[in-house]
């Protein structure tokens, strides 16, 4: 396995390793598996800065039930940066509600940390709610 084929494969891992991490509530792994000056864009909300940032969005979060699917479409590898884009499907289950689903395009820069880890440096996340079917 070539160097690129292999660091595709630790950042396909990255990917769903957070989307279970996520839906096993474990934001500790989450939060290592980005950098700590990452930056997400959301569609209608200012910029969320950081690791604090996103911890602190994520409080909000206890007691949701999410899962979610990554059909990644293309990674692309530059040095110590690469960048993904996948269509994710999310489906949010508040403890007293309906689920919800969202699905969409996410792109991601991943950046090589100094330990030789890849990790979440920036990422466009243009989800939407699905429509209910009637």
């Amino acid at each position: 396995m070539n160097s690129n084929s292999t660091d595709e494969q630790l950042i396909r891992n990255l990917i769903q390793t957070w989307i279970d991490a996520s839906a096993a509530g474990n934001l500790e792994t989450v939060l290592d598996l980005m950098t700590e000056d990452a930056v997400f864009l959301l569609p209608g909300q200012p910029p969320l800065r950081g690791r604090p940032a996103f911890a602190a969005r994520s409080q909000g979060n206890s007691g949701l039930g999410i899962s979610g699917t990554a059909e990644i479409q293309e990674i692309e590898i530059h040095g110590d940066f690469a960048w993904c884009w996948n269509q994710l499907r999310l489906s949010i289950t508040p403890e007293d509600a309906s689920t919800i689903y969202r699905s969409g395009p996410v792109f991601t820069v991943f950046r090589r940390e100094g330990d030789g880890r890849w990790r979440l440096h920036r990422d466009a996340n243009l989800l939407t709610v699905e429509p209910v079917d009637s």
